[in-house]
């Protein structure tokens, strides 16, 4: 078995405590009540969110379709106020990026991740950033994982996964990936599993 050199990182529920992100809640709580049935239908029939995320309308363009009058402040205001930075990752990344590639792989909208990874100052440690709005497909497709590996030069079994997501990490396991669960959410899982980033160090350490 190759020699592990990268470690491959999800965002939400890994590098940042929100498994789901808070966005939705955000915007029910921002809107009245009688704007829900309509914004139900834009997130559930209209997949406004899901097209963002996949690169297909910008950040400025879903939030004006969800009734934002000012969605640069609202990207800006969710981002530093509803979601969480894990304090471990810090402290983690500080100890291992250069003793690994670090490649953060994230389904997310492209001047959001942007934005997160700048306002938490996250870009000194990463190699390479894959996020579905900039490549517009997402996990768990198999095209995503192959781009990534593509991209970095590096083969399946030189590259470790976290993610909270069982099946994201089922696909990158059958490419080869050594897979582990962040486990956020408690879910049932087979494979090794994490709750935190020393956790992940004793991993590291074996």
């Amino acid at each position: 078995m190759n020699h592990k050199t990268t470690i491959l990182f999800d965002m939400y529920g890994v590098i940042l405590e929100e498994s789901k992100g808070n966005f939705i809640p955000y915007t029910f709580q921002h809107f009245g009540k009688e704007e829900h049935e309509r914004l139900i239908r834009q997130f559930k029939k209209e997949q406004l969110f899901t097209k963002a995320g996949n690169g297909e309308i910008t950040s400025n363009t879903f939030l004006t379709m969800l009734g934002y009058d000012n969605p640069e402040y609202h990207m800006k205001n969710y981002i530093e106020n509803y979601l969480t930075l894990d304090k471990g990752f810090l402290p983690f990344a500080e100890k291992y990026h250069t003793k690994y590639e670090f490649v953060l792989l994230s389904n997310d909208v492209s001047e959001w991740s942007s934005y997160i990874t700048d306002y938490y100052r996250l870009n000194q440690y990463f190699k390479d950033k894959i996020v579905s709005g900039d490549v517009k497909c997402r996990k768990p497709d198999k095209k995503i994982y192959e781009l990534v590996l593509e991209k970095i030069q590096r083969a399946p079994s030189e590259c470790y996964f976290v993610d909270n997501s069982v099946q994201n990490l089922e696909v990158a396991g059958e490419l080869g990936i050594s897979p582990i669960l962040f486990n956020r959410d408690n879910k049932e899982y087979t494979g090794v599993i994490i709750n935190s980033f020393e956790e992940l160090e004793n991993i590291l350490k074996r």
